[in-house]
């Protein structure tokens, strides 16, 4: 099999979301890092590949796809369709699809958009962005009360979508001692064969 390309920036959460994928179904891939300092997403040949200039994409033996959710959501329809990772049954699915709605908003103006400010200087109310994180994890933490995963009796790509920003969320200065439920849902996705990580940044000392 051809390894599949993954053009990304390697501490972004959108990224590592679907290299995890990827890793969890065992495909073949190849790592792309874009220099995107120097405005390597913007060059022609890579918005051919992703019109909005925005990583993650991939190109799946000339197949070519750009936004990690719906990245997630091809390698499991192609890979491994009928598998417990994208439930088909209506209730089960609306509450996947539930969850990647929530990866794109709230996590997204969450604990993403805190981990910008920190590690890349954006230009976010991190005040904000950290207050956002908690008002979400103290819904997920009470969601999660006598569950295993976010959608489901098995891991799904809810919980794909879901990883990577929350365990890293302390990279944006959002603290997660005070969420039990979330830290043993951690320990779940990382416990799944062929988990890969995410690199570590230095956790930022806030006044």
């Amino acid at each position: 099999m051809t390894p599949i390309k993954l053009y990304r920036t390697p501490k972004s959460g959108h990224c590592h979301r679907v290299e995890l994928m990827l890793a969890l179904l065992g495909l073949p891939y190849e790592t792309i890092d874009l220099d995107m300092m120097n405005g390597a997403h913007k060059a022609p040949e890579f918005l051919a590949i992703s019109p909005f200039g925005l990583v993650p994409a991939i190109d799946d033996n000339g197949y070519t796809l750009a936004d990690s959710n719906a990245i997630l959501v091809y390698l499991v329809q192609t890979y491994a369709a009928g598998s417990d990772l994208l439930p088909q049954d209506a209730k089960t699915a609306a509450e996947v699809q539930r969850w990647l709605t929530v990866a794109a908003d709230n996590i997204y103006s969450g604990p993403c958009a805190a981990r910008l400010v920190t590690l890349f200087g954006a230009p976010l109310d991190h005040r904000a962005a950290i207050a956002k994180a908690h008002a979400l994890f103290q819904l997920v933490e009470a969601h999660l009360e006598g569950r295993t995963w976010l959608a489901a009796d098995t891991i799904t790509v809810a919980d794909v979508a879901g990883y990577s920003y929350i365990a890293h969320a302390p990279e944006g200065g959002v603290d997660l001692s005070a969420y039990p439920n979330i830290r043993a849902w951690i320990a779940r996705v990382e416990a799944q064969p062929g988990f890969v990580g995410m690199a570590p940044s230095p956790i930022p000392e806030l006044a």
